[in-house]
C-alpha cells in the first residue's frame, strides 16, 4: 500500500487550516449551481474546488495554469485534489461560473474569525490601494478611434471574403437546400436552433435601462450649478453599471462594440441631465421664490467624449502621487486592529473621496452577516476619505470618525478649510489619545496592503470587469483572513 499523504504534510501547515476551515463552510450556493438529473459529464466536487482555489491564493499562486501544474507537482496540492489534476480551463471556469459565490466566501471566512475571537471592532481603518486590471493602459481608446478600429475590421473581413469567394456573391445555396426534403429538414434544425437562442437570451436579459432622476431641490441646495448636475448623472450612471455587473465580452470585436455603446450610454446621460438642468432653469424658482436667470448657452460635444479601455472597459487610468498611473481599480479595505479585513470593496474612481461612507456600510452589512454584534467604535481614515456630509451621518449613527482635513504634505490649511468641523478635528487629532488612535492607523491597514502586493504578489487581477475584480478582490481579502487564523490557531496549540 503506498503510504498516506497526509503523511507527509506537519500537522500545523495551512492547507489543514483551509480544507478544515471550507468543511464548515455553506457552499449552498455552488452546488446549485449544477444539475441533479445526472446530465453532462461529472463535475469536480465544489468543496475541493474550494479548497484548491483559496488554498492557490493564500499561496499567492492564482494562475488557473499554474494551479494545474502544482497539483501535479506538489503535494499539499495533490492531498487537497486526492491526486487529480483539473486542468487549468476547469479551474478558470469554476472561478467564472461561481463569481458571485466565491465573492460571498469573504463573509464565511469572517465567521470562523469571529468564532475563534478576532474580529474586535473598536477601531477600524479604512483604505485603499490601486490594483492593475488585466488590461494595458495603452488599449485606451476614443470614440472615434473605436468607430475606426470597428470599419477597420470590417474592410478587412470584405477583402478576405472577397479572396475567398472571388466574383460569386457567397450566398449561393449549398448541395443540401437544392432539394425540397433536404431544404425542409435544415430549415426546421435552424429554427429549433434559433429558439433555444432565443430562450437563452430572454434568460439573460438584463433589466432596461432606468431613466435619469435627479432631486432637483437637492441639487439646488448644494448650489454646483450645470457641472453638478452633470456629475450626478454620471454618478447615478456608475451605480447602475455596478449592480448591473456586465461581463466582459471575450472576443475583440464584441468588446469595441461594447465599449462604443458605452460611451454612447455616456453621452446620453449627460444629454439628458444637461436637458433636465436647464428645464428646471426654465420652469422652477429659487428657495427665496424668484425665478433663476437665464442660463449661459452650453451645448454638449456631438458626440461621445472621453476615453474607454476596450480591453476592460470598467477598468480606469488610476493616479497616485509620486507613482506611475496604471489602468487598474481602486480596491478598498476595512481593517480591524487585528488586521481582520471586514470589508472588501471595489471602486473604479481614482480618489478615495466619497468612499467613506460606502466601505463603512458594506463593513456593517459583512459583520452583521458574519453575526458580530457590536458596532464599531471609532472608524479612522487619511485626508483623501474627508467628506462632512458622509462624516456627520457615521457619527449620528453612535461611530466616531478620526479624518485629518489636512494631508501630512501640507504645512497649512487649505483655503476655506477652517473653522467648524475643520478645526475641531484638528484639534481631537492633537490630544493624546487621537494622536495615538491616528498614528496606528498606518500600523494596522498599510502592511495588509504590503503583505498582500509584495509578500504574496498579488498586484495584478486575473479576470476581467468590476463584478470580476471585486469577487477576486473579495476572495484574496478572504485568504488573508485565513492566514491570520491559521497564525492564530498554531501560537494556540504551541502555547
Amino acid at each position: 500500500m503506498p503510504p498516506s499523504l497526509a503523511d507527509w504534510v506537519e500537522d500545523d501547515h495551512l492547507v489543514w487550516t483551509v480544507v478544515g476551515a471550507v468543511e464548515k463552510m455553506d457552499l449552498t450556493g455552488f452546488y446549485g449551481a449544477y444539475r441533479a438529473n445526472g446530465q453532462g459529464r461529472a463535475a469536480y466536487d465544489p468543496e475541493m474546488m474550494v479548497q484548491l482555489l483559496m488554498y492557490s491564493y493564500a499561496r499567492g499562486n492564482r494562475s488557473s495554469r499554474g494551479i494545474e501544474r502544482a497539483c501535479r507537482e506538489d503535494v499539499t496540492y495533490k492531498l487537497i485534489s486526492a491526486l487529480r489534476a483539473p486542468d487549468h480551463s476547469t479551474i478558470a471556469e469554476f472561478r467564472r461560473r461561481h463569481e458571485a459565490a466565491i465573492s460571498e466566501l469573504f463573509v464565511e471566512v469572517l465567521v470562523l474569525c469571529e468564532e475563534a475571537g478576532l474580529v474586535s471592532v473598536g477601531v477600524i481603518a479604512i483604505d485603499g490601494t490601486k490594483i492593475r486590471a488585466s488590461a494595458s493602459r495603452d488599449q485606451n481608446r476614443s470614440y472615434h478611434g473605436i468607430v475606426a478600429e470597428i470599419l477597420d475590421e470590417a474592410e478587412r473581413i470584405d477583402r478576405e471574403e472577397d479572396e475567398l469567394h472571388g466574383d460569386a456573391r457567397g450566398d449561393e445555396l449549398p448541395e443540401r437546400f437544392r432539394s425540397r426534403e433536404s431544404r425542409r429538414q435544415a430549415l426546421a434544425e435552424a429554427k429549433q436552433r434559433l429558439d433555444e437562442k432565443k430562450a437563452a437570451a430572454e434568460s439573460d436579459a438584463t433589466e432596461p435601462v432606468v431613466e435619469l432622476e435627479i432631486d432637483a431641490q437637492h441639487m439646488i441646495a448644494l448650489e454646483h450649478g450645470r457641472q453638478g448636475w452633470l456629475r450626478e448623472g454620471r454618478q447615478q450612471l456608475n451605480q447602475r453599471l455596478a449592480k448591473e455587473r456586465r461581463p466582459i465580452k471575450r472576443s475583440r470585436a464584441a468588446r469595441l462594440a461594447d465599449a462604443k455603446g458605452r460611451l454612447e450610454e455616456a453621452h446620453a446621460v449627460e444629454r439628458a441631465a444637461n436637458e433636465a438642468y436647464e428645464e428646471y432653469h426654465r420652469t422652477g424658482f429659487k428657495s427665496n421664490g424668484r425665478r433663476f436667470a437665464a442660463t449661459a448657452p452650453y451645448e454638449l460635444p456631438a458626440s461621445p467624449a472621453g476615453r474607454i479601455n476596450v480591453t476592460d472597459p470598467d477598468s480606469r487610468v488610476m493616479r497616485t502621487k509620486g507613482q506611475p498611473t496604471i489602468q487598474g481599480y481602486n480596491a478598498q479595505a476595512a481593517v480591524t486592529e487585528n488586521q481582520i479585513i471586514v470589508a472588501a470593496e471595489i471602486t473604479t474612481a481614482s480618489p478615495d473621496f466619497g468612499r467613506l461612507e460606502a466601505v463603512f456600510e458594506a463593513a456593517l452589512r459583512d459583520l452583521e452577516l458574519a453575526g458580530v454584534t457590536d458596532r464599531p467604535g471609532v472608524v479612522v481614515a487619511d485626508a483623501g476619505y474627508w467628506h462632512k456630509r458622509q462624516m456627520e451621518k457615521i457619527v449620528s449613527n453612535g461611530t466616531q470618525v478620526l479624518i485629518p482635513p489636512d494631508s501630512d504634505l501640507q504645512e497649512k490649511p487649505r483655503a476655506g478649510w477652517t473653522g467648524g468641523l475643520f478645526d475641531h478635528m484638528r484639534r481631537v487629532l492633537k490630544t493624546e489619545l487621537g494622536h495615538a488612535i491616528y498614528q496606528q492607523r498606518k500600523q494596522t491597514i498599510e502592511p495588509v496592503f504590503g503583505h498582500t502586493k509584495y509578500n504574496r504578489k498579488i498586484d495584478r487581477f486575473q479576470r476581467r470587469g468590476r463584478a470580476a475584480a471585486l469577487s477576486e478582490w473579495r476572495l484574496i481579502a478572504a485568504t488573508h483572513n485565513l492566514g491570520k487564523l491559521h497564525n492564530h490557531q498554531i501560537a494556540a496549540a504551541t502555547g
